[in-house]
């Protein structure tokens, strides 16, 4: 039970957390992908800006050490061209072929033609994948303050309030391609400065209008493995958050499903001990839910009672079998006392009363007997089938030669059946009983044993054996409705010859279910009757070589009868 519980709670929690972290990965995952696009493209927009004013000041050698530098701070590629795609500088080192064709790149293409959109492309160089970034270069860009109105020609747009002397505001100008112009282009913008026509580069430069041309593009380039490596990263880490969730939720579960499952054992095991016939005692549960102690409070009240109960009944079964048993002998003997000194015309009913006295007799017999049953806690053991009803067969012989009926055994060698102690010794007394009630003289009743083997359904296929008891008779046997109520207490088939109590074959079904077999009454190939009671082989099942064949009736089973010998019954002294 604890194993069940732990799994049905770990199971929900897992169910849980791939609810909640599957999408959670997806979503860090894109975010971490967008951040790192969006990472290369600001690196890519700087490093346009620095080469607008580098270009502007005439200082292309500081472009390689930037390039270099913003290429081991990404962790990529930095190439920076012109305007004709020529290569200015590089973070490594380029291939003639590779120099010629960074022209032809369609993410350089498109920022040479100064789309102020940049593109993001997967290409592969090398083998390894790499995640491109391009940015075009635009015109530096630098401010300043005048005191003179706006010279269009320098390109510098100067404001002024003569009246009050009033500082200028900041303003943008373009400078050529040429890095002719009016003002100071080596310096950065200051942090202060302002664009409001354009998007501007915090630090300086601006992008060129859309379909303007531009000075040249930066192309960053980075690894996907990066990429991948971060996202990876992510979804170890989630799923190292979901193990130590449900590591925590097991040990939680585990606690909670011993603290639940412990006085349920308890309960199994007192009711295994009451079932098996031993003492019923109390189950103490202190801890568990309220419903389990519940339980195990009305479960001790059910044992006390049942205790009680069965205690009064092995109490009456005692004393009843001594009780009952005395009256009943001093009536019959004082009945048979009576014989000298009743009239003749009253003998007949003084024998009736003898005969319901006996039968009286009898069935206290069998009620105690079936009582001792029931109350009863008796193991099956295994017992010598062949020898029981060969000792049957020698005590019951007189009594059938007697009434002129034959009695016949046939046993094989059928090996040893599983059954009550007891119980195949009743079984035969009140099956030999009614066989004998039941035939007519001159008749014989046949007692056979069949061991069955059970068909194979493969070859290393070992199922238990029986063994089949027949006891049949040549009587006039039963209609498959009366059958079928032979079996009820206190039953009796119309004719059935006088002083039977109705008992016997209940007795006798009880007793075979309480030895793990059942009992059957089929119609005897003599017209009469067959009561075939089948127990289980006390041998272990082994491999059957070759098939057996049925002989008689086996539900399925195939039959093999042990060698025949026929014993007949010792003449009377």
């Amino acid at each position: 039970m604890t194993r069940r519980l732990l799994l049905s709670y770990l199971s929900l929690a897992a169910l849980v957390l791939l609810g909640l972290e599957i999408p959670l990965g997806f979503v860090y995952s894109r975010a971490e992908r967008e951040r790192i696009v969006n990472s290369a493209n600001d690196e890519a927009e700087s490093v346009a800006a620095f080469t607008a004013l580098s270009l502007a000041a005439d200082r292309p050698d500081e472009l390689v050490e930037r390039a270099r530098h913003c290429a081991e701070r990404i962790g990529g590629r930095v190439v920076i061209v012109d305007a004709d795609g020529e290569l200015l500088a590089s973070s490594h080192s380029l291939s003639v072929e590779e120099k010629q064709s960074l022209s032809s790149l369609p993410e350089i293409s498109a920022a040479l033609r100064g789309r102020a959109t940049t593109d993001v492309r997967t290409t592969t160089t090398g083998g390894v994948h790499y995640l491109s970034v391009a940015a075009p270069v635009g015109h530096a860009t630098a401010g300043t303050d005048t005191d003179s109105g706006t010279d269009p020609d320098s390109g510098t747009d100067t404001g002024s309030d003569p009246g009050s002397g009033a500082k200028t505001a900041p303003v943008t100008y373009t400078v050529s391609g040429t890095g002719t112009g009016t003002g100071t282009t080596a310096d950065p913008l200051p942090a202060s400065h302002t664009h409001p026509a354009s998007h501007t580069h915090p630090a300086s430069g601006t992008r060129p209008e859309s379909g303007a041309a531009a000075q040249g593009a930066v192309r960053i380039t980075l690894p996907t493995t990066m990429v991948h490596a971060r996202v990876f990263a992510a979804w170890l880490l989630l799923a190292l958050a979901g193990l130590a969730v449900l590591t925590g939720v097991a040990a939680v579960a585990f606690a909670f499903a011993r603290w639940t499952g412990r006085p349920i054992r308890q309960l199994e095991e007192a009711t295994h001990r009451l079932a098996e016939g031993g003492t019923a005692t109390s189950v103490v549960v202190t801890s568990g839910p309220p419903e389990v102690r519940s339980l195990a409070a009305a479960f001790n009240t059910t044992a006390a009672r049942l205790e009680h109960l069965l205690a009064s009944q092995r109490a009456f079964a005692g004393e009843a079998s001594h009780q009952l048993k005395t009256p009943l002998a001093a009536l019959r003997l004082r009945l048979e006392n009576l014989e000298p000194d009743i009239a003749r015309r009253a003998r007949p009913s003084l024998d009736a009363a003898v005969t319901e006295t006996d039968r009286l007799a009898r069935m206290v017999e069998g009620l105690l007997a079936m009582a001792r049953l029931e109350e009863s806690a008796a193991i099956p053991a295994p017992v010598d089938l062949g020898a029981i009803c060969a000792e049957r067969h020698r005590t019951w012989g007189p009594l059938f030669e007697r009434e002129g009926v034959s009695l016949v055994l046939f046993a094989g060698v059928v090996g040893p059946v599983t059954a009550v102690p007891g119980a195949v010794e009743q079984i035969l007394d009140n099956l030999l009983s009614n066989a004998l009630r039941a035939s007519p003289a001159y008749s014989t009743v046949t007692m056979e044993l069949r061991l069955l083997v059970p068909a194979r359904r493969a070859l290393r296929d070992a199922r238990p054996s029986w063994v089949d008891l027949h006891v049949t008779d040549e009587g006039p046997g039963m209609t498959p409705e009366q059958r079928a109520r032979a079996f009820d207490r206190f039953w009796r088939a119309p004719g059935a010859p006088k002083g039977g109590t109705g008992l016997g074959l209940s007795l006798v079904q009880r007793l075979a279910h309480a030895s793990g077999g059942e009992v059957t009454l089929r119609e005897a190939a003599t017209g009469g009757l067959d009561a075939v009671v089948r127990l289980p082989s006390a041998e272990p099942p082994g491999p059957v070589h070759g098939h057996g064949h049925s002989h008689g009736h086996g539900h399925g089973f195939g039959g093999r009868p042990g060698q025949r010998r026929r014993e007949a019954p010792p003449l009377p002294a």
